[in-house]
């Protein structure tokens, strides 16, 4: 059978509810409510049954969602029935740093190698990925059957890896270099500027005694 389509917006929102039920499932928790789990990942109740509802039916009017079965039909949906294999290319700072990261794998995801232009050179303490050049990257996707990139190169060199890693095959990119990347239609890019996240979130840090928002805009 295949995948219903789904809107993008709500394939993430369904990865935040799939989160929500594994904590339910290790407190072991069977049932939990539309309203107790809209709440717990941010959305309103509507807006929760809407997205399940690609799903097919669930729920008991009165009891709530059976909370293994949805988890397992969420999964389904999202492709993680087993974990899907990914590699990361650049292993800087802050490519050793997500290499370290346990929570890839909780979520679903293995990765399998990571690349860089200098292998050699590149600290791996602490790190149990194996490290590779980026000559050797093409070959490893083929064989491997990688469709899931994290990309954690520098903003000048981070189009051409895109194109090296689109050319071999991948066709989802988690992005870290802050960079608008041009991909073919068929390629997924979610970009996450970890300097304009923080923009963001420093807009709205009090300051002397006021928000920001309290801010009046001269012109």
């Amino acid at each position: 059978m295949e995948k219903p389509l789904i809107p993008g917006k709500t394939i993430y929102r369904l990865s935040i509810y799939h989160r929500c039920l594994r904590r339910l499932e290790e407190n072991v928790i069977e049932t939990v409510s539309s309203s107790a789990l809209a709440k717990a990942a941010g959305v309103n109740p509507s807006q929760l049954r809407r997205d399940l509802g690609y799903l097919g039916t669930f729920g008991t009017r009165g009891l709530g969602y059976p909370v293994t079965e949805l988890a397992e039909a969420i999964r389904e949906v999202l492709g993680r029935e087993n974990l899907q294999p990914v590699i990361l290319v650049g292993v800087g700072n802050l490519g050793a740093a997500l290499l370290r990261y346990e929570g890839f794998q909780k979520e679903g995801f293995e990765v399998l190698a990571a690349f860089d232009t200098v292998p050699e050179a590149v600290v791996i303490r602490g790190i149990n990925v194996p490290v590779y050049h980026v000559d050797e990257m093409p070959a490893f996707i083929e064989k491997s059957k990688i469709r899931l990139a994290v990309l954690s190169v520098p903003a000048a060199h981070a189009q051409e890896a895109t194109n090296e890693l689109v050319a071999a095959g991948i066709q989802g990119i988690l992005s870290f270099s802050p960079t608008v990347l041009q991909v073919p239609d068929s390629v997924t890019v979610n970009s996450v500027d970890l300097a304009l996240e923080l923009e963001q979130v420093s807009f709205f840090i009090k300051k002397d005694g006021c928000s920001s928002t309290d801010a009046k805009i001269v012109p």
